[in-house]
């Protein structure tokens, strides 16, 4: 292959930098900007020696000062982060969003139509498409769960997708996330930061906006509501100031005008919701809930929970309050489940899936655990039930010891895991040190789905892996973030200054 270093017309901001065989967001085979990143690299080429690095200490410093922030709990040096930022966004055209868009809105239908029909008629397991045994064995399927009837059959109402793109450019699908997914906050943040720093580039750019996403989800959760409710009562329920997505819960709330609250400060009386007030209490009609299933409710789930409002399912089954995601939603996540999405699509549409999966290893099989435990060296395994980057071994970067204890666990426990072959992540040029330098990414979209319409964000949060050559994004494990530009075309709104 050709060398692939930066040609003489972007000789200043990409002076040196290789794209090393990757995929880039910005960068051509050729060295050459993209022709939607033409703009952006042009402005970074007339900067001044340092300004790029000055311009990414001041974003850094507001971050810190407007408290963006993050938890991990297993971080013995401090649990509270800031979300790393970077400042060079990357960039989709918008022919490739329009497929992306259409790709998601097709997965997110069959998810609904999966979760309507897993807790009712299981006809997907009666036709033999989906093993039963995966859908008992999964600790996501939840049985109290059946014959619910989420208000026009939406169980998702709001949807983080995980997407990558290989060597060739091809996008893939990673994963869902349907429980309480995060990281739409760091979209504004990441947003608001960049047009301030970068006015004349925006309007050069015709970058579409994101800032409505707000007030698209408090009108999607207005409209979700109890029908008898002409004007319902929303509020978003957070675990608390400990959980890792507060600053995100506190964050919506303050951005949809509604109440935040905790467990503590709703009672179910009579089927009914109601939030303490100074005044008395007010009935609550729609509850954006950033609480797992598990925990929703002491008297149908787990016991201990403090986190939850005893009652809940009773007055959500009632049809008195809405809650969204819908509980159960967990078992349409399931890593293991997730291989069976193009059979669903298939099934319930009776299409072809538009976005592809990542060929995907399901070890309750004997002959994909077969291939997997003899080719550990060679693939990233995840456990079914995990997030944030936890319970990943990624094979070519273990050691023997390492790949040897994560054996064992799959022989003991087969369903629990599954593997898929290590994909050489795109790539985009990220701020290091005083150069740049290209680090891999995954894109993650948002899509609202209400009663008679999906929505998509046109971008969502690049996730990138600020560690050479790491391949883990997640915020947990070291990574950090970009804006993402999605191009609008003739007629489309673009983002205002």
């Amino acid at each position: 292959m050709a060398n692939q270093k930066q040609s003489q017309s972007s000789a200043t901001f990409l002076n040196g930098y290789d794209t090393a065989n990757f995929f880039d967001e910005l960068v051509n085979s050729n060295g050459s900007p993209r022709p939607d990143a033409t703009a952006l690299v042009d402005l970074l080429n007339r900067m001044p020696p340092g300004e790029l690095k000055k311009r990414q200490s001041a974003i850094e410093r507001s971050l810190f000062e407007m408290g963006i922030t993050f938890t991990v709990y297993s971080d013995s040096a401090g649990t509270e982060k800031i979300m790393p930022f970077d400042i060079i966004p990357r960039i989709v055209p918008a022919i490739l969003w329009n497929h992306i868009e259409a790709g998601l809105k097709q997965r997110i239908k069959a998810l609904n139509m999966f979760l309507s029909d897993i807790y009712s008629e299981q006809a997907i397991v009666k036709e033999g498409i989906l093993p039963r045994e995966l859908i008992d064995s999964a600790s996501t399927f939840l049985p109290q769960c059946m014959g619910l009837k989420p208000f026009n059959d939406v169980w998702c109402h709001v949807t983080g997708t995980d997407l990558v793109r290989d060597d060739s450019g091809a996008f893939y699908v990673l994963e869902d996330n349907l429980r309480c997914p995060s990281g739409a906050s760091y979209v504004m943040q990441n947003r608001f930061l960049m047009k301030k720093n970068f006015p004349q580039v925006f309007q050069a750019s015709q970058v579409r906006p994101v800032n409505d996403y707000p007030a698209r989800l408090y009108q999607m959760l207005r409209q979700m509501a109890p029908p008898s409710v002409s004007d319902p009562t929303v509020v978003v329920l957070t675990p608390g100031v400990y959980n890792s997505a507060y600053y995100e819960h506190s964050y919506f709330a303050q951005q949809m005008g509604i109440e935040l609250v905790e467990g503590r400060d709703l009672v179910v009386k009579d089927n009914f919701v109601f939030m303490r007030t100074t005044e008395g209490l007010q009935q609550v009609d729609m509850i954006y809930r950033r609480i797992d299933d598990i925990f929703l409710d002491p008297e149908v789930f787990r016991k201990d929970s403090v986190l939850g409002v005893a009652g809940l399912m009773r007055a959500y089954r009632a049809g008195n309050v809405s809650l969204a995601n819908a509980p159960g939603t967990g078992v349409a996540d399931d890593k293991v489940i997730y291989a069976y999405v193009p059979d669903m699509i298939r099934f319930y549409l009776g299409e072809k899936q538009i976005l592809p999966n990542v060929p995907t290893y399901v070890c309750i099989r004997e002959e994909d655990r077969k291939y997997v435990l003899s080719h550990m060296d060679e693939l990233v395994i995840k456990a079914a039930n995990e997030s944030g980057g936890y319970g990943i071994l990624i094979g070519p970067h273990a050691t023997q010891e390492e790949r040897d204890a994560y054996a064992a666990k799959i022989k003991e426990n087969p369903r629990n895991f599954v593997a898929q072959p290590t994909l050489s992540l795109s790539r985009v040029p990220t701020v290091v040190g005083d150069g740049v330098e290209g680090r891999h990414v995954d894109l993650r979209p948002y899509i609202l789905c209400g009663s008679d319409d999906i929505w998509v964000m046109p971008g969502g949060l690049t996730r990138v892996a600020l560690r050479k050559g790491s391949l883990v994004v997640n915020s947990s494990q070291g990574g950090g973030s970009k804006d993402t530009w999605v191009a609008a075309e003739p007629g489309q709104a673009v983002a205002e200054i």
